[in-house]
């Protein structure tokens, strides 16, 4: 049977001095997939990401992004694996002294060989995605969060990458622009064929996005499966993380 798995994580570990973050890790996720990390605060979900990227090292394991280790290539081809990736930060991490516009042509002047009339067209078709075309030509202090979320978004996919990795997406939203950023996230990794990997905290967001969820416990992998599997669970721990959200289930 032909391995359809985009990413491989195998018995990864990472310590910061007494405190271990993550315990022999291993996780495989299939190229297609919305995979959602739960954890409290501290469980190393990010810890989780920045290690896939090379962002972080970690102190033993491997990380395989399209059957390439992550952990042993050359920063050359690190450099390239990165650019089939896209990463979405809390804060969605826009330059504030560029303008919309700036702010996504700037991964593509860095990383392709377009011309300006190019670039500019693809600004404008990656802005239509997310419904924000008119906002081009304005500042990030122009922008509400909700809308901010969006332009990081759209710069985060204008390079058309294979896998997107999520930080707490939906952070210091309202309900209803959490759920807006939510549903686009969906849409988008559907018409675009996109890989997800989404760390949350916010279970309405994780109902909507994922196909399957793990949760990070004690520096390991201690539950997996479908959201309302686990919102179902009758396991104490399960119960109490999920008492206090409405599920659909």
């Amino acid at each position: 049977m032909a391995d359809t798995s985009l990413v491989k994580i195998r018995n990864l570990s990472k310590r910061f001095d007494h405190l271990q973050v993550l315990d022999k890790v291993s996780l495989d996720v299939e190229t297609g997939e919305n995979l959602v990390v739960f954890g409290r605060s501290g469980t190393g979900k990010s810890v989780l990401l920045k290690c896939m990227v090379g962002l972080l090292k970690p102190d033993e394991g491997e990380v395989y992004i399209d059957q390439k280790n992550v952990l042993e290539i050359s920063p050359n081809g690190l450099n390239e694996i990165r650019k089939k990736i896209g990463f979405l930060f809390q804060g969605a991490a826009l330059y504030d002294s560029m303008s919309v516009r700036e702010n996504l042509e700037f991964p593509l002047k860095k990383h392709s060989q377009m011309t300006d009339n190019e670039i500019d067209e693809k600004v404008i078709n990656t802005l239509s995605l997310v419904s924000l075309e008119d906002a081009v030509d304005k500042m990030p202090s122009e922008l509400s969060g909700g809308m901010r979320k969006r332009i990081g978004l759209a710069r985060s996919i204008i390079t058309d990458p294979q896998l997107m990795l999520y930080d707490e997406p939906t952070t210091g939203l309202d309900p209803i622009s959490s759920k807006d950023i939510s549903e686009l996230i969906l849409n988008l990794q559907k018409k675009l064929n996109m890989t997800s990997i989404v760390v949350t905290h916010d279970l309405i967001c994780a109902e909507i996005i994922s196909d399957r969820a793990i949760f990070l416990r004690d520096a390991k992998i201690v539950y997996e499966g479908k959201i309302h599997e686990l919102a179902k669970s009758t396991d104490p721990f399960l119960k109490n993380f999920f008492s206090n959200e409405i599920i659909r289930v």
